[in-house]
């Protein structure tokens, strides 16, 4: 057990003046507590953070952890310092006090270890106290990888192996950042350590490189578009692609470390199909980067690039960032693309400090550029890394659990599910997509009605071109929604206005007083409340959080750059009080108690361009992600026919979707027929094909035994079958055996099934073809009696 530091003296006061604020200009450096006891064993040392940042530049020299930062005159340009004031570099005695108000001095509460550990499962603890390095968690769904996340880093800080000042957690959403930060809060790790994404860490980063060398920023370009726009006019091989495809072509190939000259051979490679021919894109791809230079521009893949080479090129900063950081933990490694993956070697500098979280059954982005082989190397590519698997889901019930992995497959066995019995998903086909959005209209409806708030609720669907149907019968239904990239929180009306202020700022202590303000304005609702105003001015004072611990001393314009950067992929409405209308990937690390999916069609899912066995599997866990959001209910539909661009389309069900009602539902014929019946149904009825001679499969194979089989059958039966199958078949664009084969066909003339279930117990029927097409078929054998 390390040695614990009890409350100081300066501990005591720091408790009386825990209201006090201080200037920022008489910060002092934060108290570090004895080798050996870590900053929350040091119970109650005030915390202070100062104006200037860290850095190996705030040394005396060599420093004990082998980092010697920079000490000649000329390490911050020609002339020295550029901050100096006068005497020694960074001193801050002396000098005048500010009036500037500053946050309120915040007191490290204490933690002890073992409480971290207690009301965790027996994995989770392993995975949380193992001092093993590299480490890689593995945790599927529900399986409590932020709350592990948050414990390790929490649990380390106490036992006095990290330092929370050196800590790093990267995420990929601004959302995720700041509930891995509320939660660390919550634990007693206060406004220590910094989270945020890699595009917000390494534009914080540059910002403060190129000041320090007296370069003016390049300007960010927050959209492709308005680069490519011009680029893409009046060129004939280009014709026929959205700027947004080629945009996220361009988009692949940077996170891939791709550049125009490889593009070609590199999309061959992966399998990849662009809209237009390959060389038409890796042309307009090396203009797009020329004109970048040209205008002197930066767009966001190359924030990170920039930091890469940036540390590549300047060993100073390279040394002064992996002082700073010295801990790293990433989530949703499964998500990293190569060049963040470049950029975090950078950052980790060849030391091992590094927990990285992730689940390979979530890789949902390769289409995007992420490789998720980047999580199964963890073992060969960091030498002596430890593997900890989290494997039971804690967030859904056994039946949403089975449901998911059944979209696996059979080499996916379901994990444990702690959580007790809920209901079984229902599968549910709709004649249109205008009536599949009413049915689920309604069933927010009753769900509303049962007691869950609107909030409680979401509806998810593959792609963006089902939204507009959901909208329309939603707004019909009187049914609350958001959807979720459809609205920002920069364009708040409130918002703008308090950036508007910020902007005119000229003070270097502008975001400091911004935060002061905004704290204020929001102190008499600390949680989101649902109230428009309140809740944008939260995510806003979260978001000047964020950036100050990044960048401590970031200017009002550094902020304001920075906060373009950050929010620019994340558009959402703040208000709570909503259903949410979202796609798969965006509620990918979201969670409700009841979920709506809509459209399970072949085509949509799995998407109509994913061909390669890669592609497939990826949308295989792309709707696992998506089923996986329901932690109790979870309702699956699609429609027989779908409009697209105002044209009906007739449609088939996903391929998936007979797997997952054998999975969802397993015990739904046995209970309606009691817990023997329908294998004993199932039996008499293959028997009395056989005894009948048509539709018997052992009684001959292929064509000729079909054949055979149609010419027992009832002919009147027969002949309307065949009609009907012909008729649909052309319909759905598909030959007619795809339908039903002559088999099938000839089974159903024999037995003239009266029921789903009867219909059900033919060879060739499956639960889906019995939804589908049930209803049709026993139509067609009622109206035409039994020949004599």
């Amino acid at each position: 057990m390390r040695e614990r530091i009890g409350p100081t003296p300066s501990a005591r006061a720091g408790r009386i003046a825990s209201r006090v604020r201080v200037v920022a200009d008489q910060r002092c450096r934060r108290q570090v507590a004895p080798r050996g006891s870590g900053p929350l064993q040091s119970a109650g040392v005030l915390e202070r953070r100062r104006t200037r940042r860290l850095g190996p530049e705030e040394t005396e020299g060599f420093r004990p952890d082998g980092y010697l930062g920079p000490a000649s005159p000329g390490a911050n340009g020609p002339n020295g310092d550029a901050r100096r004031r006068g005497g020694r570099r960074g001193r801050t005695l002396g000098r005048p006090a500010s009036t500037r108000p500053s946050q309120a001095i915040r007191i490290v509460e204490r933690v002890e270890a073992p409480a971290l550990l207690a009301d965790l499962t027996a994995p989770q603890r392993a995975a949380v106290s193992t001092e093993g390095q590299p480490l890689a968690i593995l945790a599927g769904a529900g399986a409590g990888k932020t709350r592990v996340l948050t414990r390790r880093i929490a649990y380390r800080i106490a036992t006095g192996t990290a330092d929370a000042g050196h800590v790093l957690a990267l995420t990929f959403t601004r959302k995720a950042a700041g509930e891995l930060v509320d939660r660390l809060r919550a634990l007693g790790v206060r406004d220590q350590v910094a989270g945020g994404t890699f595009h917000a860490v390494a534009y914080a980063q540059l910002r403060r490189h190129w000041a320090d060398r007296g370069q003016a920023p390049p300007a960010l370009l927050d959209r492709k578009a308005r680069l490519l726009a011009p680029l893409v006019r009046d060129r004939p091989q280009l014709a026929g692609a959205s700027i947004a495809e080629l945009a996220a072509e361009i988009e692949w190939a940077k996170a891939r470390l791709i550049c125009p000259d490889e593009y070609q051979a590199a999309a061959a490679d992966f399998g990849r199909h662009p809209p237009v021919p390959a060389a038409a894109v890796a042309a307009l791809f090396a203009r797009y980067e020329a004109e970048k230079v040209r205008r002197a521009l930066v767009d966001f893949d190359d924030l990170l690039a920039g930091c890469v080479e940036a540390m590549d090129r300047d060993g100073r900063f390279a040394a002064a960032q992996r002082w700073r950081w010295r801990h790293f933990f990433v989530d949703e490694f499964q998500d990293v693309n190569p060049l963040q993956h470049r950029l975090l070697l950078a950052w980790v500098g060849g030391r091992s400090d590094l927990c990285v979280v992730g689940d390979p059954n979530q890789a949902i982005y390769s289409w995007n550029g992420s490789d998720p082989g980047l999580l199964g190397d963890i073992a060969t590519g960091w030498p002596g890394a430890e593997i900890c698997r989290l494997d039971d889901n804690h967030r859904c019930t056994p039946q949403v659990v089975r449901t998911a992995s059944a979209v696996l497959g059979p080499g996916n066995p379901p994990p444990q599910a702690t959580r007790p019995d809920g209901p079984d998903p229902d599968v549910r086909s709709y004649p249109t997509d205008a009536a599949e959005a009413a049915g689920v209209a309604a069933g927010l409806r009753q769900a509303r009605s049962s007691g869950l708030a609107w909030s409680q609720l979401a509806v998810l669907v593959r792609t963006h071109a089902q939204v507009p149907a959901l909208e329309t019968a939603l707004q019909a239904a009187g049914v609350p929604f958001r959807v979720a990239g459809g609205g920002a929180l920069l364009d708040h009306r409130d918002v703008r206005g308090l950036i508007g202020e910020l902007s005119r700022a000229r003070s270097r202590h502008a975001v400091a007083t911004f935060a002061a303000d905004l704290e204020v304005l929001v102190r008499a609702r600390p949680e989101p409340t649902g109230d428009d105003r309140a809740d944008a001015l939260l995510a806003l004072l979260a978001l000047t959080r964020e950036f100050q611990r990044l960048d401590p001393d970031g200017t009002g314009e550094a902020f304001l750059a920075w906060l373009q950067t950050t929010t620019a992929h994340e558009r959402g409405d703040p208000r709570s009080g909503a259903v949410t209308i979202s796609s798969f990937h965006r509620a990918k690390g979201l969670e409700w108690p009841a979920v709506w999916i809509a459209g399970l069609e072949d085509g949509l899912m799995p998407i109509r361009h994913a061909v390669s066995p890669a592609a497939i599997d990826e949308e295989r866990r792309l709707l696992y992600v998506a089923i996986t959001r329901a932690e109790r209910d979870v309702h699956l539909s699609w429609a027989q026919r779908r409009s697209f661009g105002g044209r009906p389309v007739p449609r088939r069900p996903s391929p998936w979707l007979e797997a997952i009602e054998a999975a969802a539902q397993p015990g739904r014929r046995r209970r309606s027929q009691g817990p023997s019946a329908f294998p004993a149904r199932l039996s008499e009825q293959r028997e009395r094909l056989r005894t009948r001679g048509p539709g018997s499969r052992a009684g001959g194979k292929g064509r000729d035994s079909a054949t055979a089989a149609l010419a027992a059958a009832d002919p009147g039966v027969v002949e309307a079958l065949r009609a009907w199958r012909s008729t649909a078949a052309r319909a759905a664009g598909v030959p007619a055996y795809v339908l039903l084969h002559d088999s099938t066909l000839a089974a159903i003339a024999a037995a003239r099934p009266a029921t789903p279930d009867e219909l059900l117990a033919l060879p060739g029927m499956g639960p889906v073809k019995v939804s589908r097409l049930g209803s049709t078929l026993l139509e067609l054998v009622a109206r035409h009696p039994a020949s004599a």
